[in-house]
C-alpha cells in the first residue's frame, strides 16, 4: 500500500491487497484525528456499511477504534443504505458518519465513505486532511482500540436501527396514499444490497402490490456488479416484460443511493430522463417551486424544464457532494446526476435511490401514464433532448497527449462551431445548434469518458463519431 486517495465518494480499494484491516484502521484513525482537531468530537459518529463481505467486521472494529480515541459510536445493526445513515447523521446531530460501502463497484472492492455533520458526502477540504493523517501513519501502530463491551458500559457503544424514522421521513415525502390508491403492481430489485427491506417493506406496509426479486443477502451480487445500469439487470427487465401486470419496476444499487427504472414494456429508462421528469412532476403537479442543481455531465433536458417553468439550473462538478451543498443550504428544490444520483428539498444532502423510486411510482400512479408517455409529452412542452454516454480507451501515446489537447480547445467539432468551454470539470464544449460534448479524463484508467447531447437519435450518433475522433485524430 502506497497511497490513500479519496475519490468523489470516498477511499475505495480491492479486498485484501489496499482494502485490509490494518489500512481501515489507520484511515479511521485519521477521521478520529480530523474529528478531534474541528472540535466535534464529542458530538459521536453513526457508523454501518453496505452488504459486502465483512461489513459488520469493519464496522465493529471501527467503533473500538472510536472508542480508544474517547468518540462514541451509533452503530447500524444490519447493513444499511447510504441514504439512511445520512438521515441518522443529521436526526442525532453526530460529527460524522463513517460508511463502508463501494456502492455499485464489483463484490472485491470496498470502501471507506465518511460524511461530516452536514450529511452530505465529504468536500475536498475535508477528505485531503483525511488523506494527509492517514498516509502520514501507514505502516504504524497508530491507534489504540477498547473492547466493546467495555466501550459500551463506557457509553462509547450504542448499536441503533435507523429505518423507523427514516421510513417517518419518507412518509412526510411521498405520496403513498396514491401509489396503493393506483392499484398498480411494482417489480423491486435492491440487487442483492442493502436496499432489502427497505424500498420493498414500505410500499408493502402501505399496501401496494409488489414483486421482489435479487432480494436476498448475496454478497457476490449474483456475480455482476451492483449496478441498477441496463446491462447488469437483464433478468429484471425479463421479468417486467413477462408479467403484464406489472406496471413500474424499480431498481437499487449495492447501498441503495443510486436507482434504475424500467417501464412497464420493459423499456429501461435512462436517468437523466428520470431527473427531467421529476423535476417537472414536483412543479406541476405537486404545487412545488425551486431552482435545480446538476452536474456537468448531465442532461440540459432538465434545463430545458427549468426554462419552461420560470427557474434556475446551477451546474456542479461530477461528485454529488457538489449538489448536497446546495440541498444542505436549501437553494434547490431537486439536484440529481446522470449517474443515477438524485435527492431533494427537506432530505438528505445525498443520493437517495429508494427516495427517487418512490418518486417514480407516485408520479406514474398520478399521473395514471406510462413512463414513455410521461416523456413524449415532456418532449411536446420543452421540446426533445437525447443524450448518450460513452467510454474511449486510450493508448499511451494518445494518453500522453490529452493535456496539451484539452488545453488548447478547437473552435469547431467536425461541422459544428464551439460557442463556449466550460472546465468546471472536464472539458465540456457548448455547440451553436445548442447540442454539446464533454470530455473527462478517468482518475483511474486510460479512459475519457465522452457525453454527448443533442435533439434526436440521428444527430446524437453523428456527434458522438465526432467527440470520438477529436479524442483519436
Amino acid at each position: 500500500m502506497s497511497h490513500i486517495k479519496f475519490g468523489t465518494s470516498g477511499w475505495r480499494a480491492i479486498f485484501c491487497e489496499d482494502f485490509t484491516l490494518d489500512n481501515v484502521r489507520v484511515v479511521v484513525q485519521a477521521i478520529a484525528d480530523n474529528l478531534h482537531a474541528e472540535g466535534l468530537a464529542d458530538r459521536g459518529v453513526v457508523i454501518g456499511c453496505d452488504a459486502r463481505f465483512m461489513g459488520a467486521d469493519f464496522s465493529r472494529e471501527t467503533a473500538r477504534i472510536l472508542a480508544g480515541a474517547g468518540i462514541k459510536s451509533y452503530c447500524c445493526q444490519r447493513d444499511t443504505p447510504t441514504p439512511v445513515i445520512s438521515h441518522e447523521l443529521l436526526r442525532r446531530k453526530a460529527a460524522g458518519a463513517i460508511n463502508f460501502t463501494a456502492s455499485h463497484n464489483p463484490y472485491n472492492y470496498n470502501g471507506i465513505k465518511f460524511s461530516p455533520a452536514s450529511g452530505g458526502p465529504a468536500l475536498p477540504e475535508t477528505t485531503n486532511d483525511i488523506e494527509q493523517r492517514a498516509n502520514a501513519m501507514l505502516g504504524e501502530i497508530v491507534f489504540k482500540d477498547v473492547p466493546l463491551d467495555i466501550a459500551a458500559e463506557q457509553g462509547l457503544f450504542e448499536e441503533i436501527d435507523p429505518r423507523p424514522e427514516y421510513f417517518d421521513t419518507l412518509q412526510q415525502l411521498i405520496d403513498f396514499d396514491a401509489i396503493a390508491g393506483s392499484g398498480m403492481t411494482i417489480a423491486v430489485n435492491p440487487l442483492y444490497g442493502s436496499g432489502r427491506g427497505y424500498l420493498d417493506r414500505i410500499l408493502e406496509e402501505a399496501g401496494v402490490n409488489i414483486v421482489k426479486i435479487n432480494d436476498h443477502l448475496d454478497p457476490y451480487f449474483g456475480g455482476k456488479p451492483p449496478e441498477p445500469a441496463e446491462e447488469y439487470i437483464e433478468d429484471f427487465i425479463g421479468l417486467i416484460k413477462s408479467d403484464h401486470s406489472i406496471v413500474l419496476g424499480l431498481a437499487t444499487d449495492g447501498d441503495a443511493d443510486r436507482f434504475g427504472i424500467i417501464d412497464s414494456d420493459g423499456t429501461y429508462i435512462e436517468p437523466n430522463y428520470i431527473l427531467a421528469l421529476l423535476f417537472d412532476y414536483m412543479i406541476r403537479r405537486k404545487g412545488l417551486r425551486g431552482d435545480a442543481a446538476r452536474s456537468v455531465a448531465t442532461s440540459h433536458l432538465i434545463d430545458a424544464v427549468a426554462e419552461h417553468h420560470g427557474v434556475a439550473v446551477l451546474e456542479t462538478p461530477v461528485g454529488f457532494k457538489f449538489i448536497g451543498e446546495y440541498i444542505s443550504e436549501d437553494k434547490i428544490l431537486i439536484g440529481g446526476e446522470e449517474s443515477a444520483g438524485l435527492s431533494i428539498k427537506g432530505h438528505v444532502p445525498e443520493k437517495d435511490g429508494i427516495l427517487a423510486c418512490l418518486l417514480v411510482a407516485e408520479m406514474v400512479a398520478v399521473e395514471k401514464k406510462s413512463l414513455r408517455e410521461l416523456l413524449a409529452d415532456l418532449y411536446s412542452r420543452v421540446g426533445e433532448i437525447h443524450t448518450k454516454r460513452i467510454n474511449i480507451h486510450l493508448s499511451p501515446q494518445l494518453e500522453a497527449a490529452l493535456p496539451d489537447k484539452f488545453a488548447n480547445p478547437p473552435e469547431a467539432i467536425g461541422e459544428h462551431k464551439i460557442i463556449k468551454v466550460i472546465q468546471i470539470d472536464g472539458n465540456k464544449y457548448l455547440l451553436e445548434d445548442g447540442s454539446w460534448l464533454l470530455f473527462r479524463k478517468s482518475g483511474t484508467e486510460p479512459v475519457v469518458r465522452l457525453y454527448a447531447e443533442t435533439s434526436s437519435f440521428e444527430s446524437l450518433t453523428r456527434l458522438i463519431e465526432l467527440g470520438r475522433e477529436f479524442i483519436l485524430g
